[in-house]
C-alpha cells in the first residue's frame, strides 16, 4: 500500500441565509444525499461514519469508508478530523466555515484527503490526478445539490 494524498478549497457565496445552509451541513443524511460518490454517512454522536460509493482509478474499483469526529461552532464552523475506529484505508481532515455576505452566505470547504491504496509509489501522478479530479467532480455535484436542495426548501 502507498499513501496518496490531495486536497481542495473553495469559496463561494450561496444566496440563502447562513442557518439554512447550516440546517444542511450538519445534518449527515443530507450531506450524503448531496455530495456525489458518498453512499451513506452513519452519524454516531459526534462521529459520522462515510461510506463511497466505489471510484474508479487507474482502471481499478476502489471502495472505502472511513470514520470523522465533527467539530461544530454553530452557524460558523464545521470541522472534522480523521477519527479511526478501525483499520481504514482512507481519511479526511477539513472545515466548512460559513460567514454572511449581503443577504446570503460565504461558504468556504477546505479539506484535506488521504488514502493507502494499492499501487506503487511511481503511480503517484496519476493517482493524484484522479483523486483531484473526484474531488472536483464530487465538489461540484455538492454545490449544485446544495443550491437545489436550498430552492427547494425555501418554498
Amino acid at each position: 500500500m502507498t499513501a496518496f494524498s490531495a486536497s481542495k478549497r473553495s469559496s463561494a457565496v450561496v444566496p440563502f441565509p447562513r442557518a439554512a445552509v447550516w440546517d444542511l451541513l450538519t445534518d449527515a443524511h443530507q450531506v450524503a444525499r448531496l455530495t456525489p460518490m458518498v453512499r451513506s454517512i452513519a452519524p454516531r454522536g459526534d462521529l459520522w461514519l462515510w461510506k463511497l460509493a466505489p471510484i474508479e482509478l487507474l482502471g481499478r474499483s476502489v471502495g472505502l469508508s472511513f470514520t470523522e469526529r465533527m467539530e461544530f461552532t454553530p452557524q460558523e464552523r464545521i470541522v472534522y478530523t480523521h477519527a479511526p475506529t478501525g483499520d481504514e484505508r482512507a481519511g479526511v481532515e477539513g472545515t466548512y466555515l460559513l460567514a454572511d455576505a449581503g443577504a446570503g452566505t460565504r461558504l468556504t470547504i477546505d479539506l484535506g484527503v488521504e488514502v493507502d491504496l494499492p499501487f506503487p509509489r511511481l503511480a503517484r501522478p496519476a493517482v493524484q490526478a484522479s483523486m483531484h479530479g473526484v474531488i472536483a467532480a464530487m465538489g461540484a455535484g455538492f454545490a449544485h445539490n446544495l443550491d437545489r436542495q436550498l430552492k427547494a426548501r425555501q418554498g
